[in-house]
């Protein structure tokens, strides 16, 4: 498996990727999985891993850092913006297809946590999409508005709004606006705050066991705001026929997400739940993503696959 960086255009702002290909040899072009990283992650973190291990499966794989993050362009820094998250995965699946080693027609996309959301709206968007998995898949916007266990008080997403007009306005006035924290200093903090999955998340991002120096620990202000009104599950009827397959523990406070989107599936669809795995240990936990990356190489190889004569003459 060989890993090269790559870049590629994305509603203007320049995507930072590392493409990974498998060393076995190939009688033509090989199908390809576009994979988006957690919110606040990078490519080098979990989106990653399963792009490598895809890749040493005998898929072509794309790992993008998303804009205004990691090594991408995109200004302001730590932007979480829904609509430009989709644009990405989509100008990804844009440079895959024009590349002489990828199979224009059996492109899926793999999305990890917040991707997950923004892959499946990006699927119902478009078309060249075969299928579509997800990891421990969100949809942010709710998470935000919610909380992990869909039983946040409104006041909480409130308050963060208030924060995010005064900081608008203090930009407007040439003041630093400053940002939106996303960990907080200690596991205790952590815990505090959100728990057991706020603990999880603390300490993949935030030691030693997944932390990336280009992982974002802050969000701009603005990302507020764009989370407020979108919805990354609108568009999981457009998904019609094609294949969806998510992946969550049985241990995930947010797999009500999941149950969510499939319930809105109308085609062929699978909640695959991975026993004792939290969330979190989806990201990096041998245990738990070897057998994630076994269903995720049988449905990708299964609905990727080359079609057959009669496939193309029908």
């Amino acid at each position: 498996m060989a890993r090269i960086s790559v870049t590629f255009d994305s509603a203007g702002i320049d995507i930072a990727a590392h493409l990974y290909t498998p060393d076995s040899p190939a009688a033509g072009p090989r199908p390809a999985l576009v994979v988006g990283h957690p919110g606040t992650g990078v490519k080098e973190q979990s989106s990653g891993l399963y792009a490598r291990q895809l890749a040493e499966r005998g898929f072509i794989t794309l790992a993008f850092d998303a804009a205004h993050q990691g090594e991408s362009g995109g200004l302001p820094r730590g932007l979480e913006d829904p609509g430009q998250r989709v644009e990405d995965f989509k100008a990804a699946v844009s440079y895959l297809s024009v590349r002489e080693d990828v199979d224009a027609d059996r492109i899926g996309l793999l999305g990890i946590c917040a991707s997950g959301g923004y892959s499946l709206t990006a699927t119902g968007g478009d078309h060249r999409v075969r299928a579509v998995a997800t990891v421990s898949g969100v949809d942010v916007a709710r998470q935000f508005r919610l909380g992990a266990d869909g039983v946040q008080d409104p006041a909480v997403f409130r308050s963060l709004l208030d924060a995010a007009a005064r900081a608008r306005t203090a930009a407007a006035r040439g003041e630093d606006p400053g940002a939106l924290p996303i960990f907080p200093e200690s596991a205790e903090q952590a815990r505090a705050l959100g728990g057991e999955h706020a603990v999880e998340g603390f300490e993949y991002y935030c030691t030693a066991r997944g932390r990336h120096e280009r992982s974002a620990r802050t969000f701009a202000w603005p990302s507020v705001d764009k989370l407020a009104f979108f919805d990354a599950f609108h568009a999981v009827p457009l998904i019609g026929s094609r294949p969806l397959l998510q992946i969550v523990g049985t241990r995930a406070v947010t797999a009500w997400m999941a149950v969510d989107v499939h319930q809105r599936a109308t085609g062929p669809k699978e909640l695959h739940r991975i026993e004792g795995a939290s969330h979190v240990d989806l990201y990096d936990r041998k245990e738990y993503v070897d057998p994630a990356v076994d269903r995720l190489t049988a449905f990708f190889t299964e609905n990727l696959r080359a079609p057959d004569r009669a496939d193309r003459r029908a």
